[in-house]
């Protein structure tokens, strides 16, 4: 990898798309709603220009790089979560006990999973929406990380312990991601 001295990333907005910065804080407002997150670092500066956020490090070095590359791949997936937004669609998957998913407030609550008398839980993120119709489920909104990480949580409540997963294939796993 080459370094050179100034790294320079341009993320162009589409119509209907509104960024602005101030203080270190980035907002951009779309047709689905608004999202804002914090961008603070002592060597990259992060500018708006009309419809265009500008990141830029001069002299950068390989962390300062590799954060400006991640600011960049952030600040993408806000413009594309407030022009589009995410889906992911989970499927349940049982053999003998049939699994009974509902949503309470901010947590999934997942009861006779392989029979367990206790329910299992996963909590929901902020800017998540977790929708249950038959066998399958899904959750949207237009935070990426807020709506992935509730997939993970709802995936990872049904891991089975102590049994052979090749036997035991019951769970509540990820089928489709829609970006």
């Amino acid at each position: 990898m080459a370094v050179t001295d100034v790294q320079k990333f341009e993320i162009e907005c589409p119509d209907g798309v509104t960024p602005s910065y101030k203080d270190g804080l980035l907002e951009i407002k779309g047709p689905k709603g608004s999202l804002s997150r914090q961008f603070v670092h002592n060597r990259i500066e992060m500018t708006v220009k009309g419809n265009v956020v500008t990141i830029e490090t001069h002299l950068p070095k390989r962390k300062d790089y590799a954060m400006a590359g991640t600011w960049n791949g952030h600040v993408t997936n806000m413009v594309k979560g407030v022009v589009d937004g995410y889906e992911y669609n989970l499927k349940m998957v049982y053999a003998h006990f049939p699994i009974k998913i509902s949503v309470k407030s901010d947590v999934v609550v997942i009861e006779n999973f392989l029979g367990e008398r206790n329910p299992r839980h996963a909590s929901i993120r902020p800017g998540a929406e977790v929708k249950v119709s038959g066998e399958n489920v899904s959750v949207t909104g237009i935070d990426l990380e807020a709506v992935s990480q509730t997939a993970a949580n709802i995936e990872q409540a049904t891991k089975i312990k102590r049994y052979d997963p090749r036997v035991f294939q019951d769970g509540i796993y990820l089928i489709e991601k829609r970006r």
